[in-house]
């Protein structure tokens, strides 16, 4: 069978289907998947808790796979019970044991002599509190010591595995938990110049019965980690389809935004599973659509979220922002010319992370924190920045208000569900709530912007629960998303008219939107109900390009927005959207209008650069992508 344009899949052969399979089970196991889809590589694995894969078992696989015309590598699952049990969650080795590490190091022995390649599946960490490690520990925390522990066993297994074979390429599988990294000993930071490649764990399952907390994004965000880790040097993602709730849609979207993220390979696990299960042949149909589709589509693009190395705090929340139509991209390193940033908890692994951040808002930086980011940076001079302040009570509310600095009249829209906020205290005037919760005769700042120098500072006082982000009505979440994106040519909510936050559903408006620097986007609709989603496109922008700011008063036309819009010398040659085009069919969404244009809020006398945005109406199916490239 033909292979794929844009990617290789790849499976994952575990060590018990291997002890239990002779060379004709092998033949006629791989000539049954090879007839449901083009599979490039197979990972044998000599090593699995209990099961361990004899060499010459190791040699047969490879030489009847590649035989078979399929590229063969190893792979190692780091659980093992070795003499007595250890204290770890999931019997991982105990690094700090030298029988643990003599046996990992034997099975990276045996690997290295047959294969050119060897991935380590995401057990390559550990958890053991025995009393050797509590001893080795001393004074250092877990993740110090874990951290350091793992960097220098990975440098001895890999010099291992290159004196054997000077030609293999040891790759590191790192897990969709990214936030409990140090904890348990995965140091990306060192691994990275340690391993030969790293690889992306995608398995993305469901939030509801997980205790990992994982959206359906992290498939996506998690590659675009990875490559921001090791750039060029990520190899692709692993799904699986445990946790999918036994719905094959779910495990396919796990592969669909993998491949929509760059990944070159996809790791199908496992693939004893796969064999003549039909789930396998409606991946099959699935990755032909997203192959063609790739092949139209750009460089990934998004908001620049800093995720530091061994960072911690506010886990997976931009994940759950990705669920709300804001494209997410992590990186690695706070990016001074970005148009916008963003800083969540985790980013204060970064002892400068305040100094940075001040510096590049007062020079013209556009950045959106969190709560939890405010309150570790509290005392450290962001005060000065805003006068939002803490104040430890908390509240809950379902009626919001919407009214920023460049609009004089503001909107309402009510939730269905009260969702909890912390309260935060701010002085007016000086500081602006963009969004508020209302409660009785009060109401409380959801998000608020400060000007500072050049540049702005956003606050998100994301819910409480990070989930009930989906029960804010849709245009909460569309104001959100417009201040977070910032700087990126389209953002998108759905229409209230098929939102299930707006009429009660469960979970509501959950939609995902993937940008490329090329114009494109792919637009996912994570409900099961068809949604009109709203793709917002920013036009040119809006104003006078000599100054900076927009118009004057002899400019003033009466009628426009609030009795104050400006006509400016961009108004007859702004750049406007005709439409979206669907890459796939060619049809052509033309539903468009503009958004109220930025007017003179009071008595203020300038508005905010600001593009004009237009509103292109994209239908979704339940559950479906769409990929439309906007034009003009």
């Amino acid at each position: 069978m033909k292979g794929y344009e844009n990617f290789e899949i790849s499976a994952y052969a575990w060590a018990y289907y291997l002890n239990r399979s002779d060379e004709e089970k092998l033949r006629n196991d791989l000539k049954r998947a090879l007839e449901k889809g083009p599979i490039a590589k197979i990972y044998v694995e000599n090593h699995r808790g209990r099961a361990d894969v004899p060499k010459e078992k190791l040699i047969l696989a490879k030489k009847v796979y590649e035989e078979m015309g399929v590229k063969t590598a190893g792979g190692i699952t780091a659980t093992v019970l070795e003499g007595e049990r250890k204290p770890s969650i999931m019997d991982v080795f105990c690094y700090t044991d030298t029988r643990h590490r003599d046996k990992f190091k034997a099975i990276v022995k045996d690997l290295s002599e047959v294969f050119d390649e060897i991935i380590l599946d995401d057990y390559f960490f550990t958890s053991c509190r025995c009393e050797k490690c509590i001893e080795a520990k001393g004074k250092m925390t877990w993740a110090q010591y874990r951290t350091k522990l793992m960097t220098d066993f990975s440098k001895e297994i890999v010099d291992l595995a290159h004196s054997i074979n000077p030609n293999l390429k040891f790759v590191i599988k790192y897990p969709n938990w990214y936030e409990s990294f140090a904890e348990n000993g995965y140091a990306p930071g060192t691994q990275k110049d340690i391993f030969d490649g790293i690889f992306s764990g995608t398995e993305s399952r469901t939030p509801l019965w997980s205790q990992q907390h994982l959206q359906a994004y992290m498939s996506y965000s998690n590659v675009r980690l990875m490559e921001n880790t090791a750039p060029g040097r990520n190899g692709g993602g692993w799904i699986d389809p445990g946790g999918s709730a036994d719905n094959a849609n779910i495990w396919i979207k796990q592969a669909d935004y993998t491949l929509l993220a760059g990944g070159k390979e996809l790791m199908l696990f496992n693939y004893e599973w796969m064999i003549g299960n039909p789930i396998f042949s409606y991946l099959e149909t699935a990755l032909r659509r997203t192959d063609a589709a790739i092949s139209k589509l750009g460089k990934p693009v998004g908001v620049k979220a800093y995720e530091p190395y061994d960072g911690e705090g506010e886990d997976q929340l931009y994940n759950y922002l990705g669920m709300i139509g804001i494209p997410i991209e992590p990186v690695r390193e706070f990016d001074e010319k970005a148009s916008l940033m963003f800083l969540a908890q985790n980013a204060l692994i970064d002892e400068d992370v305040f100094e940075k951040l001040e510096k590049y808002v007062r020079a013209g930086g556009n950045a959106v924190i969190t709560t939890g980011f405010f309150k570790g940076v509290y005392d450290k001079g962001i005060k000065d920045m805003t006068s939002v302040r803490l104040t430890g009570r908390h509240i809950s509310g379902s009626e919001y208000s919407i009214g920023n600095r460049n609009f004089n009249t503001g909107f309402t829209a009510s939730g269905r569900e009260k969702v909890g906020f912390e309260v935060l205290n701010y002085k007016t005037n000086s500081t602006w709530a963009d969004i508020f919760v209302q409660d009785g005769e009060d109401n409380f700042p959801v998000m608020t912007e400060d000007q500072y120098g050049k540049g702005r500072l956003f606050i998100l006082n994301e819910p409480e629960n990070f989930a009930q982000l989906f029960k804010l009505p849709s245009v909460i979440r569309e104001t959100i998303a417009k201040h977070m994106t910032i700087g990126l040519p389209v953002y998108a909510t759905c229409d209230p008219g098929t939102d299930s936050s707006d009429n009660g559903s469960r979970a509501g408006g959950r939609i995902s939107l993937f940008e490329y620097d090329n114009g494109c986007y792919a637009i996912t609709n994570h409900e099961d109900r068809a949604a009109n989603v709203r793709l917002i496109v920013r036009g040119d922008m809006y104003g006078n390009d000599e100054t900076g700011w927009y118009g004057d008063q002899a400019d003033e036309e009466p009628g426009t927005v609030g009795g104050l819009g400006v006509k400016t010398k961009t108004d007859e040659n702004t750049r406007r959207p005709i439409g979206a085009e669907d890459i796939e069919s060619g049809a052509l969404y033309t539903n468009v209008s503009m958004l109220p244009k930025p007017a003179w809020r009071h008595d203020s006398c300038s508005i905010i650069p600001e593009p004009l945005e237009y509103v292109i109406t994209v239908p979704v199916m339940p559950g479906a992508i769409k990929y439309v490239k906007v034009k003009f």
